[in-house]
């Protein structure tokens, strides 16, 4: 974690100055912390604000729980409490520029940074797989994705770290700017480009767009590595010059890409497929993960892993521990001993379609079951792309299709003229849901679970491994 004394969170975050300190090289800070319920002794305070909160309102907190100093906006009166203060115009601001001097002065980490509509979490995963079997590598834990939680990731590295591997999230233009000018990429990845934001940018053009803009800090001669199957990021590489001014790496399963997939295999807890490669490269990987889209973002981390010079021997070791975060095809079982894959982190239409694709792929079980919910931030086209997922789905691919949420409404509608009498249904109550599968559900039998986050299904994931409702 950040190691700094005053004098450079001061120079760093851009502060105006200090309060209630005499001896601003005298005290060391360990630690960044924007929680109270979380800080430990020593740590700087970063109060922010919100629509319903302000962080400055919980100082008195901050100190009792071990603070050792705050940041603070200037326009705020200063409390009446022994603390050192650091005067700053905007603590999210200043956060955001104490990361960024950080990483430039503290640390002297190779950067990956990812993003992409799909996936990103999941390529995160095992690039830092691959590179922790040589390197000392710190990563972007949970959600922290965002304008907050990317500089907290980078203040939480240890100051002998070797690579960052950062995850780049969005909803809207200059979001990924804004991070990746703090993070200043060696490698930058993009996993694909989906239909997610589409309520806020409005096509999958400027979805690529938007996606592109990790290209905004990217250090001169990095390498930015994408998924070549996608026409849109190279059309918006030509469009704007960038593919002249990076290496560019591709992957996917187009013959034209530097790194291929071939011969994926799949069953429930694992994934092996080939990889083809420059210079007539053939390797064998397996992943302990289900699904042929998983193996296209293996691809990324085989990527990644060549260009730190690691060999082919040891991307594959690395691949093959992976360990993914929380709901992202996470594998558990029901109390009878079914079956259950937990993917209900997020849902966007190309996600529940490689979703439904991985159900189809598996064999062996007595029925499988696909719950899926509303698919949200769609935009205008919401109905009609849910809609879309219901005509995909049919009886070839799975056996029983149960739906929740009112948008999901249109899937149902579609969907069910795909399937005989009774095998999918509508549900506006999730405990109604429940109690419908847990009666269903045998030991035998297989169920993957998919959906926004908003409509947490996970609380159905957890019903189902209890065994009760509620």
């Amino acid at each position: 974690m950040m190691q700094a004394n005053v004098r450079e969170v001061v120079e760093w975050s851009g502060a105006e100055g200090t309060h209630g300190l005499a001896d601003e090289d005298g005290l060391l800070l360990s630690g960044v912390s924007t929680d109270t319920r979380n800080i430990t002794s020593g740590q700087l305070f970063v109060p922010l604000r919100g629509e319903r909160f302000d962080g400055h309102d919980y100082i008195q907190t901050a100190k009792d729980a071990g603070a050792a100093a705050t940041l603070w906006d200037s326009s705020v009166p200063l409390p009446d409490i022994d603390l050192p203060f650091i005067l700053v115009t905007n603590t999210e601001v200043a956060l955001q520029a104490l990361s960024a001097g950080y990483l430039k002065n503290k640390l002297t980490a190779k950067v990956v940074a990812i993003t992409g509509s799909n996936g990103k979490t999941t390529t995160k995963d095992m690039i830092f797989s691959v590179l922790s079997t040589t390197y000392r590598v710190h990563k972007t834990e949970g959600n922290y994705n965002n304008h907050i939680g990317l500089p907290l990731t980078i203040l939480s590295a240890p100051k002998d770290t070797e690579v960052l591997v950062l995850e780049m999230g969005m909803s809207g233009k200059g979001e990924i700017a804004l991070l990746t000018t703090l993070a200043k990429p060696d490698i930058a990845v993009i996993t694909n480009i989906g239909e997610a934001h589409l309520l806020q940018l409005g096509t999958r053009r400027n979805i690529a767009r938007a996606k592109l803009e990790i290209t905004d800090g990217l250090k001169s001669g990095g390498a930015l590595v994408y998924y070549g199957d996608e026409p849109l990021i190279a059309e918006q590489l030509a469009a704007t010059g960038l593919d002249k001014q990076f290496e560019i790496v591709t992957f996917g399963e187009q013959p034209d890409c530097d790194w291929i997939a071939r011969y994926i295999r799949v069953n429930a807890d694992r994934t092996q497929f080939t990889v083809m490669g420059t210079g007539n490269t053939e390797i064998q990987v397996e992943l302990p993960i289900a699904g042929r889209h998983n193996a296209i973002n293996a691809l990324a981390a085989v990527a990644v892993g060549h260009q730190f010079n690691l060999s082919f021997e040891v991307i594959c070791e690395g691949l093959k521990f992976t360990k993914l975060t929380g709901m992202r095809i996470e594998q558990s079982k029901a109390n009878n001993g079914a079956i259950i894959f937990n993917d209900a982190y997020n849902a966007s239409p190309s996600s529940v379609k490689a979703a439904i694709n991985l159900v189809a792929e598996l064999s062996g079980y007595r029925r499988k079951w696909i719950v899926l919910g509303d698919m949200l931030e769609l935009g205008e086209d919401e109905i009609a792309l849910h809609g879309e997922i219901g005509r995909y789905l049919d009886d070839t691919k799975v056996d029983n299709v149960l739906i929740y949420g009112s948008l999901s409404n249109e899937t149902y509608q579609e969907a069910k003229m795909n399937f005989p009498d009774g095998c999918v249904q509508h549900f506006d109550d999730k405990a109604a849901l429940a109690h419908y599968l847990l009666a269903q559900l045998a030991s035998e039998d297989l169920v993957l679970v998919k959906a926004s986050r908003g409509m947490r299904l996970e609380e159905l994931v957890t019903i189902l491994q209890k065994g009760v409702r509620g």
